[in-house]
């Protein structure tokens, strides 16, 4: 049976009086890429937050390897293999390339497979952040800082990435350049959940796809399966 590498079951969460999420129920396979698809305002990002910590759900359970994780703190998930790329970038913008690099560094999980990321491998897959190491990332393109959001997460030596919206605000080269990058790592064997408003950018990377409509799953599947039927996403995504 295959490792589920993540796993949400019948998560409800709430931004006070609004019922954000009601009862979503998603798995992340061990070594896959799973997307996350759905309008503004679906719920793509807050389960990205309750997935990590940052809003605990009202009801429901998260599983990180088999292991509960539900209403642990940030830190606590972090320590257990996951990492959050998030939407907007937030890097450290005081803070050098490299500090930003440092103040995420954590050892990792002895039982991971993965090869180690260190401050040499994120410099060898981002070059460019390696020329700009000492300068102070609020002086930093788009592209660069997504490429140190990216670089700051694999710091976390993460057995799960999740990554909301990566390719917001970027122009379609450095776009390109970013899914390539996602694609290395899911080559890897990483376990990633990648969030997306293009739709066309996720299916020609994921393995699995779920879509969210107004707080519900309404989609689980394969990119494969939903290819081969032909079916029709408009009424969850919109036009595209």
């Amino acid at each position: 049976m295959a490792t589920s590498a993540l796993a949400l079951n019948g998560v409800d969460a709430f931004y006070g009086d609004s019922h954000v999420l009601q009862k979503v129920s998603f798995t992340l396979g061990e070594g896959r890429l799973l997307g996350l698809l759905g309008r503004n305002g679906a719920g793509k990002s807050t389960c990205m937050n309750v997935t990590v910590g940052l809003l605990p759900p009202r009801q429901g359970t998260i599983e990180v390897f088999g292991t509960p994780v539900t209403r642990l703190p940030p830190e606590q998930i972090a320590a257990r293999g996951v990492a959050l790329v998030p939407q907007g970038r937030r890097v450290f913008r005081s803070l050098s390339v490299q500090e930003n690099l440092i103040v995420a560094a954590r050892a990792p999980d002895p039982g991971s497979r993965h090869a180690p990321w260190t401050m040499e491998t994120v410099f060898k897959m981002f070059p460019r952040l390696e020329e700009r190491r000492n300068q102070i990332s609020a002086h930093l393109s788009g592209g660069e800082q997504q490429m140190l959001a990216i670089g700051r997460a694999l710091m976390q030596n993460p057995r799960v990435l999740l990554m909301d919206e990566p390719s917001e605000g970027l122009a379609p080269q450095i776009v390109a350049e970013v899914m390539a990058t996602v694609r290395k790592l899911k080559d890897s064997g990483l376990s990633i959940v990648l969030v997306e408003q293009n739709p066309k950018l996720v299916f020609d990377i994921a393995d699995d796809i779920v879509i969210l409509n107004t707080g519900q799953v309404a989609v689980v599947s394969t990119a494969a399966e939903i290819n081969q039927a032909g079916v029709d996403l408009r009424q969850h995504l919109g036009v595209f």
